[in-house]
Parts: structure tokens; C-alpha cells; sequence
């Protein structure tokens, strides 16, 4: 059973920085396509970061230039270093294993929240 557990949430004010991690345990990270995604109030789910199995990096437009998301194979831990934050970061946000088989499930973390105050 995969476990994904965040943490490094807060509040911050605009222009500032937090780093988010996510420890997994029961499923390799290095092996998966590893996700952050996040949830503000009164708005859909969206994808923020992918890293891929191979390394491969993609983002969302509206975060490029300004996260970063890696990956600690010894640890066994994806993060995203949130830099230049604005008030519109503002949201819930969540690891995810992303499925490797239509026969696969995906995993989900418990979320941290993040605040940036303007």
C-alpha cells in the first residue's frame, strides 16, 4: 500500500518562498511519474508539476520560472520549491503517484496548505 505524506506548508507573504516534500513509502519514487497538484477553494483540481520515472520535468503555465519540482531517490521523497509566490498560489496542495497501468490506481497524499498573503 503506497503512502504519501507532505509537509512544508504555511503561510507566507507575496514574493516569498516554501519548499513542500513528500514522503512515500510502499511504492518507489524513482520508478513512478511523481505529481503535485492543488486545489483552491471554489476551483477545480489542477495539475501543477510532473517529474517523470526518466526525469523529465513539466509545469504549469502559471507556475513556470518560479517552482521547481525534484526528486531524492535515496530519501525517497518528491518536493517542489515554491519560489516568487503570489497571492493567487494560494491552495491546497497534493502529491500524487500517477497510475502506471490502466489496471493501476493512483495515490494521493493528505495535502498541506499553502497561504500567500498579498
Amino acid at each position: 500500500q503506497v503512502h504519501l505524506v507532505e509537509s512544508g506548508g504555511g503561510l507566507v507573504q507575496a514574493g516569498g518562498s516554501l519548499r513542500l516534500s513528500c514522503a512515500a513509502s510502499g511504492s518507489i519514487v524513482s520508478i513512478n511519474d511523481m505529481e503535485w497538484y492543488r486545489q483552491a477553494p471554489g476551483k477545480q483540481r489542477e495539475l501543477v508539476a510532473t517529474i517523470t520515472s526518466g526525469g523529465l520535468r513539466n509545469y504549469a503555465d502559471s507556475v513556470k520560472g518560479r517552482f521547481t519540482i525534484s526528486r531524492d531517490n535515496a530519501k525517497n521523497t518528491v518536493s517542489l520549491q515554491m519560489n516568487n509566490l503570489k497571492p493567487e498560489d494560494t491552495a491546497v496542495y497534493s502529491c500524487s503517484r500517477a497510475p502506471r497501468s490502466a489496471w493501476d490506481k493512483r495515490d494521493w497524499g493528505q495535502g498541506t496548505q499553502v497561504t500567500v498573503s498579498s
